[in-house]
C-alpha cells in the first residue's frame, strides 16, 4: 500500500521551524556561547533515537537523494553504526536486570561516541538539509527529562539563565503525530507509534 506521507511531513516540518527558530533565537542572543561551525561534528557522535515520523523522515529522503554505490557505501556505515550501538543497548539492559540504577546506566550510554553514518570524510553531513530535531538544537541549552543540558564544546555558564529549548514538549509532539498516523493508516503493529529509534535504523529499515 503506498501512503501519503505529505500531511504528517508538513506537521513535522512546522517543529523543525520551531527547533531552526530557537537555535537562531539563542545564537543571535548568545553569540559568544554558541559555538556551532562548520566542520564541528560533535553532535554528530551522540547517541539518540527518533520517533516514528521522524525516522520515516529521514528514510524518505534519504531514499529520495541517494542510490546506486553512493547509497550503498552509506548503507554499510549504517549497518556498522547499528550493531555498535545493538551491543550497546544490551550492555545496558543487562545492566539494569542485574540491578544497576537506570539514571546511571542511561548517563553510561549517553557517554558512548557512535560516528553517525550520514557524516561524511569532511565532516559535513550528507543528509543536512533533513537532519533530526536534536541535530538541530544540540548546541544550544536543552531541558531533557526535566533536566538542563549544554553541548560540551559551548560557552554557557552554569548557574546562569539562559533561553532553554524543552526537549521533551517536543518529544510529545512527536510521538502525537507518530500516534495519529498509525492510527490513520489502521496498522496491525498498534504499538508501532511508541518505537523509538537510532537514525542508523531509519536509513536501513524498508518502511
Amino acid at each position: 500500500m503506498k501512503i501519503d506521507f505529505t500531511r504528517y511531513f508538513k506537521r513535522y516540518e512546522s517543529l523543525v521551524a520551531k527547533a531552526d527558530k530557537a537555535f537562531a533565537v539563542v545564537k543571535e542572543q548568545f553569540p559568544e556561547a554558541v559555538k556551532c561551525a562548520p566542520g564541528c561534528a560533535d553532535c554528530c557522535y551522540a547517541l539518540f533515537d527518533l520517533s516514528l515520523i521522524e525516522a520515516l523522515y529521514i528514510n524518505y529522503h534519504f531514499n529520495q537523494q541517494y542510490t546506486g554505490a553512493e547509497r550503498d557505501a552509506l548503507i554499510e556505515k549504517a549497518n556498522v553504526a547499528d550493531r555498535q550501538i545493538y551491543k550497546i543497548k544490551k550492555s545496558a539492559f543487562k545492566s539494569t536486570q542485574e540491578g544497576a540504577e537506570e539514571t546511571k546506566v542511561l548517563e553510561e550510554v549517553g557517554r558512548e561516541r557512535i560516528r553517525c553514518p550520514l557524516l561524511n570524510d569532511n565532516d559535513r553531513c550528507d543528509l543536512y538539509e533533513y537532519r533530526p530535531i536534536a541535530c538541530r538544537v544540540y548546541g544550544i541549552p536543552l531541558a531533557i527529562g526535566g533536566k538542563g543540558h549544554t553541548c560540551g564544546l559551548s560557552g554557557f555558564v552554569q548557574g546562569r539563565n539562559y533561553p532553554t529549548f524543552n526537549q521533551d514538549l517536543i518529544h510529545d509532539q512527536l510521538m502525537a503525530i507518530s500516534a495519529e498516523f498509525v492510527q490513520e493508516i489502521q496498522s496491525r503493529h498498534v504499538r508501532m507509534a511508541d518505537v523509538l529509534v537510532p537514525l542508523s535504523m531509519a536509513v536501513l529499515t524498508d518502511y
